[in-house]
């Protein structure tokens, strides 16, 4: 068999690894989009490096973009099979590719209106609101930790990667010829100790192993510590400078854990009386869904339910819905929170929020997780001193502060103790994907260090066989 790379490929987003089998038949892992890549992404998205109507079935480790963005185009352009995933990934994915398709769809409208003028090419979504209704009905659930037919000769198993609601590690049995061969993709590892979600699982031993490396080369700070960090910006930006602090925020995932970091410091007594606004519909539609699966937190954040039966709310917290309301949001002079997607800073409301209120000194944007370094995010995260938005220049007078700790990613302790359950020995190749390839190099030193003798760091649309 084969297995070719043609996203999260020496880079963090667009996941996608084509196995083939000697019978010719194709397994796609993820099908994500790229994101926050400057000009590179629409053509990325654009070019699958495959033929969609080939691939007989998917496996997809869990609803973010980065990894099931890219679905909806998949089925137009011919995909037929079957798109297996845990049941929460399945609920949330809809949630997500129907924004997703709604955004593209906004963004190309405004983008041809003023290319027509001007008379350049217009401009097509990779796919429309249509599309990501009609992709759903390929979604097939899977449970935990229980094998699954996928194709002959080939089942799979789900394991709980505890990077976000419903995330799951692949593992691939494949029967050839007479002999088993076990690929494990690890999709995106969460971090053990997490506030929320329990800890990554053990799983069966691999032959092969696809693993993420996100934060092949970081320590995070301890996770317990961004509730204080938070209250730390609040209380700097809004009680002090009397200004807005503006939190980036992944829908899914990022938001959860920030709103239950201030409904902690409210339990606790030290929330400062503010407005708190949550200006995204998705994340308040994905907050209502994550309600639905208590069963996957971990015994902390149950433990809480206990006494506090719904742990995402807070006093001083409103839901903004309408863009009426949002718009309203840059006429307020008072001090408040902003929380808005997305993560990176490239798309949403958000956006809107950071131009703003981005050269005033008295405001705050705090980034709360990874930004591919041309994004908006990771430009401000850099130290721009000037950026573009919406096509305007903007000088850069508010303080922009990121916290590492809040990452679903896990760090390279987390990432090599998801490993320690694998006999080293047994294990024939490991590649390195959704990193940043310095950070993967750095990675793979401290592997090769531990025992493991073969790692390798594919580029894009690179293949291989295997066995």
């Amino acid at each position: 068999m084969k297995i070719a790379f043609h996203g999260a490929a020496r880079t963090v987003t667009g996941s996608k690894h084509l196995i083939t089998l000697k019978n010719g038949k194709k397994i796609l892992l993820d099908c994500g989009m790229f994101q926050g890549m400057g000009k590179d992404t629409d053509v990325f998205n654009r070019d699958f490096g495959f033929e969609p109507s080939e691939v007989d079935v998917m496996i997809l480790s869990h609803a973010h973009i980065d990894h099931s963005g890219l679905i909806p185009r998949l089925v137009k352009q011919g995909f037929g099979g079957r798109i297996f995933c845990t049941d929460a990934t399945r609920e949330l994915t809809a949630l997500l590719l129907e924004d997703s398709a709604e955004i593209q769809e906004s963004d190309v409208k405004y983008h041809n209106k003023s290319s027509k003028a001007q008379g350049r090419p217009l401009l097509q979504p990779l796919y429309t609101i249509e599309d990501a209704k009609n992709c759903l009905n390929r979604f097939y659930e899977q449970a935990y930790n229980q094998w699954f037919d996928v194709i002959e000769g080939v089942q799979a198993m789900f394991t709980d990667a505890g990077h976000i609601l419903g995330s799951a590690c692949v593992h691939v049995r494949i029967k050839e010829n007479g002999d088993t061969q076990q690929i494990t993709f690890s999709g995106d590892v969460g971090r053990y100790r997490d506030v929320i979600l329990k800890s990554p699982q053990t799983f069966p031993q691999s032959d092969y192993i696809i693993m993420e490396s996100t934060y092949g080369n970081s320590l995070h700070e301890d996770v317990h510590t961004s509730v204080d960090m938070l209250l730390s910006w609040i209380e700097k930006t809004c009680l002090q400078k009397k200004g807005k602090l503006i939190i980036p925020a992944f829908s899914l995932g990022r938001t959860q854990e920030i709103l239950y970091a201030f409904n902690q410091l409210e339990l606790e007594n030290r929330l400062p009386k503010l407005d708190y606004f949550l200006d995204s519909p998705l994340s308040t539609s994905i907050t209502d869904v994550i309600k639905k699966y208590p069963q996957y937190f971990n015994k902390t954040i149950q433990r809480v339910m206990e006494m506090d039966s719904d742990p995402f709310q807070f006093n001083g917290l409103r839901y903004i819905k309408s863009v009426e309301e949002s718009k309203m949001l840059n006429y307020r002079n008072e001090p408040c929170v902003i929380i808005s997607a997305s993560g990176m800073a490239e798309a949403g409301r958000v956006k809107h929020h950071i131009s703003n209120n981005i050269e005033n000194s008295r405001n705050a944007i705090l980034m709360t997780g990874y930004c591919e370094p041309n994004s908006l995010g990771g430009r401000l995260l850099a130290g721009a001193k000037e950026v573009g938005i919406f096509g305007i220049q903007h000088e850069v007078h508010a303080e922009i502060g990121g916290i590492k700790s809040m990452s679903a990613h896990g760090d390279y302790e987390d990432l090599s103790q998801w490993l320690a359950c694998q006999d080293i020995r047994a294990v024939k190749k490991l590649f390195l994907v959704h990193g940043e390839y310095d950070v993967q190099v750095a990675f793979k030193d401290r592997l090769l260090k531990k025992g493991f003798f073969d790692v390798e760091i594919p580029e894009r649309h690179y293949e291989i066989g295997l066995g």
